[in-house]
């Protein structure tokens, strides 16, 4: 089976929350009335449009994907590891939790038993963007059950204002809620368990409002020392490619790269990686055909694919994710020789 980059088409979904358009990245599907909240990358529908795999959805594919293209480390994964995302928020997600591993494996075993630890990096904000995360000190779940019974559960949370190229970690247990007007690449554990604690008493199309778990919510959230923040990202240049470290835990480790000139890049035996572009254009040159990339596409790079160049033809910014193990990427953070108190900033054990 030839080795080359390829992409994945997008699934879009609807939510109450979402957007009525999805420029620049994306034109509406048609055929969809709703507002569509987000843009699924790595979806169990979601097919190949290239590649080997190309007309069959990647659920099918990862399904009997040797280890050439998933990694050696990666074999015997049932579902690909990482579910990427854009976020189209034109109204407030509920406030909201995910589960951790051990949680779901016990209590979530129909949807995967997989928690959801995740990230965000905002690609655009208006002014005055805001989402909440974490609870704000002295929080406890008394204070807390008691402001959701007064519908002012949100008071409770952080509120931390988005700017462009802004990032932020969100371990499981983190309660949370994202604001209209930004727009948002989330790159989590492959998992869509979330539990609603508030809904801002929305109701749906047919009149009904969307379930709440609050049960199950106070089960998993964390309350007193804060867990989830603003990243502190770790900025490198090396010739025309400036890279920046902005995550890494064992779920997913995520830089962004931005270049204006020719810059390589080189897969690992142990796992593949994903090339999530942001803005621009210009080809993946590679042992393979040449292939095009554009803004809002996702790439996957074959784990034994090896070196791989970006040519680009306009400025280009896109992320680069994949499944680390930590203390290799540790290591290699000390070979770029950087102590480790800046690199602890972005590595989470």
């Amino acid at each position: 089976m030839k080795l080359a980059p390829a992409r994945i088409s997008p699934i879009f979904v609807p939510r109450i929350w979402g957007a009525r358009t999805l420029a620049p990245l994306f034109t509406n599907p048609p055929g969809i009335s709703e507002p569509i909240g987000e843009v699924w990358l790595t979806g169990d529908t979601c097919e190949f449009a290239s590649g080997p795999f190309s007309g069959r959805s990647l659920a099918q594919s990862w399904a009997s994907m040797p280890g050439a293209w998933c990694g050696t480390r990666l074999l015997g994964c049932e579902r690909i590891p990482l579910l990427v995302k854009f976020i189209f928020p034109e109204d407030k997600l509920s406030v909201q939790v995910h589960p951790d591993d051990d949680y779901a494996r016990k209590h979530e075993s129909a949807a995967g038993g997989v928690g959801k630890t995740e990230m965000w990096y905002a690609l655009s904000a208006r002014e005055n963007a805001a989402l909440h995360l974490g609870f704000e000190a002295g929080v406890t779940r008394e204070v807390f059950c008691r402001a959701i019974a007064e519908g002012s559960a949100e008071r409770c949370l952080k509120q931390v204002a988005v700017r462009p190229g802004d990032a932020f970690f969100v371990p499981a247990g983190t309660v949370h809620t994202i604001g209209p007007g930004m727009l948002i690449c989330e790159i989590q554990q492959n998992s869509d368990v979330t539990y609603r604690v508030f809904d801002y008493n929305r109701l749906q199309a047919d009149g009904a409002p969307r379930a709440l778990h609050l049960e199950k919510a106070l089960q998993v959230l964390h309350f007193g020392e804060p867990q989830g923040r603003k990243i502190d990202p770790l900025h490198t240049k090396n010739g025309d490619l400036k890279q920046t470290y902005l995550a890494a835990c064992r779920h997913f480790a995520t830089e962004l790269w931005e270049f204006s000139g020719p810059v390589i890049g080189a897969s690992s035996p142990a796992r593949f990686e994903l090339l999530i572009a942001l803005h621009g254009h210009g080809r993946i040159e590679s042992s393979a055909d040449p292939a095009e990339y554009n803004a809002g596409e996702l790439w996957l790079i074959p784990a034994a694919l090896g070196k791989y160049r970006l040519v680009p033809n306009s400025a280009t910014s896109l992320l680069r994710t994949y499944v680390p193990d930590l203390s290799e990427f540790v290591q290699h953070l000390r070979s770029l020789g950087i102590e480790e108190m800046r690199w602890s900033r972005v590595v989470h054990p």
